[in-house]
């Protein structure tokens, strides 16, 4: 929904009617479930919220959402569809003694009859300790905890917290939903100052936070604009949101993510979008050809040896040029990777590999190709009947490389897919070499 808008609200602005001169967000705040706009699949007869409403008792829960949501406003809401007293407080603003003085509340309250709706905005925010100072309180039931967070609570809570708490997710508002609450605005205050091309327009720069849009909407009828705007008068009179971009938070993870699949599966338009969503958000350039420079080796490899070369290139060309002309060049790589072959054989040779040096130990080589720089060591057989390959037919011994402990792996296994299907042709043809030698 969208958080209409308690979300910077005051506990005390939860009663009664809003101010005349309250903001539009405000007096548009929901004042049943029913009214919460784009959370149906939570606030509707068979979603968790509202399966709880209809049971008369609620459990605690995690709210994670985008900001504008509705987090707040939904939390309020719940106290007072099961008769529960609300209580909030917020990580940004409180302490330990905020905290003590709503328990105490709360286990006075509980005595008294009266069961308690604990929201805590933003709580991801409290440390470790904070959060494990909760968990009796939940668990004697003195509170029903509600808490707030936009950030991922795998990440962000502990894992004794969330193990007493639902996880309840609320959703970016769509297009129809920030529309509707268009359509509350105007029903309050009057058409707004818009053409139609401009109202969509309105809508889209909010991306999904509905307390923005109505804030927009607000500056637009402060403004008493005579004649409709297009959207391109819009543009110049308003600001654009600025996307939720956190650059060590769950966007940058979920957008890094995005990238990297979509270049692994060959998809270079959403493999471009992807990475413009990253740079105009502010991430470092450097990072992403990082990224791109590992997707080089690990999902093509040898399948085209040249996508390491343009990532490796991309990172030389934009220390040269810097922002935004070096950009380009970022571009460029991502671009060869999306629709270079694809490969993870050398990838997954690497992990065979490495899992294989650590169950074998400290095998030792076979002599024959051991160090002999010493006459001790000369005497003793290292390097005894090493066969030089120069020296050999078509240069290759087809000698055994192996500890005599060990059979000989297979790690590498090309596929056939761009380049790699030459590898392929020399690896077998090295194979068949090497079995006409040890006389197979």
């Amino acid at each position: 929904m969208a958080d209409l808008f308690a979300d910077d609200l005051p506990p005390s602005a939860s009663s009664g009617e809003p101010r005349e001169d309250a903001p539009l967000a405000d007096r548009l705040r929901p004042r049943t479930l029913a009214d919460v706009v784009g959370q149906e699949h939570l606030t509707g007869p068979e979603g968790a919220i509202g399966r709880m409403v209809g049971a008369g008792r609620l459990s605690s829960m995690i709210l994670w959402g985008p900001p504008g949501t509705g987090k707040t406003s939904t939390a309020r809401l719940l106290a007072a569809a099961v008769g529960m007293r609300f209580a909030a407080v917020s990580a940004v603003f409180s302490g330990v003694a905020d905290l003590k003085k709503a328990f105490a509340e709360a286990e006075t309250m509980a005595k008294a009859g009266q069961r308690t709706l604990l929201f805590v905005d933003e709580i991801h925010r409290f440390n470790r300790a904070q959060q494990d100072g909760f968990l009796p309180f939940v668990e004697r039931g003195t509170v029903t905890l509600v808490g707030a967070t936009t950030e991922n609570p795998s990440f962000a809570l502990n894992a004794a917290l969330l193990s007493r708490a639902q996880v309840l997710i609320l959703h970016r508002l769509d297009q129809a939903a920030l529309g509707t609450l268009l359509d509350k605005a105007e029903a309050l205050e009057g058409p707004l100052p818009l053409d139609a091309a401009a109202r969509e327009a309105l809508i889209a720069s909010a991306d999904g936070d509905g307390r923005f849009l109505l804030n927009q909407a607000e500056t637009l009828y402060a403004a008493k604009i005579a004649e409709p705007l297009d959207p391109a008068g819009l543009g110049q009179f308003l600001q654009r949101r600025v996307a939720v971009y956190d650059k060590d938070r769950d966007g940058h993870y979920n957008l890094i993510s995005a990238l990297h699949k979509s270049v692994r599966g060959s998809d270079p338009q959403a493999a471009l979008y992807y990475l413009a969503r990253m740079l105009t958000a502010g991430e470092e350039p450097l990072y992403l050809l990082r990224r791109l420079t590992r997707m080089a080796s690990e999902d093509i490899g040898l399948a085209d040896p040249q996508a390491l070369q343009q990532c490796l290139a991309a990172k030389q060309a934009y220390e040269f040029l810097g922002s935004p002309e070096g950009e380009g060049a970022i571009v460029q790589a991502c671009l060869y990777l999306a629709t270079a072959p694809k490969s993870n054989a050398a990838y997954m040779a690497q992990k065979a590999a490495w899992k294989s040096a650590k169950e074998t130990g400290s095998l030792s080589p076979p002599a024959n190709i051991l160090n002999a720089p010493t006459k001790l060591m000369k005497d003793i057989g290292y390097g005894k009947d090493y066969a030089y390959d120069h020296d050999a037919p078509d240069g290759f011994s087809g000698d055994n490389y192996w500890p005599e402990d060990m059979a000989p792996q297979t790690f590498y296994d090309p596929v056939e897919r761009g380049f790699e299907r030459e590898v392929k042709k020399r690896i077998e043809w090295w194979d068949r070499k090497r079995a006409e030698r040890r006389g197979q």
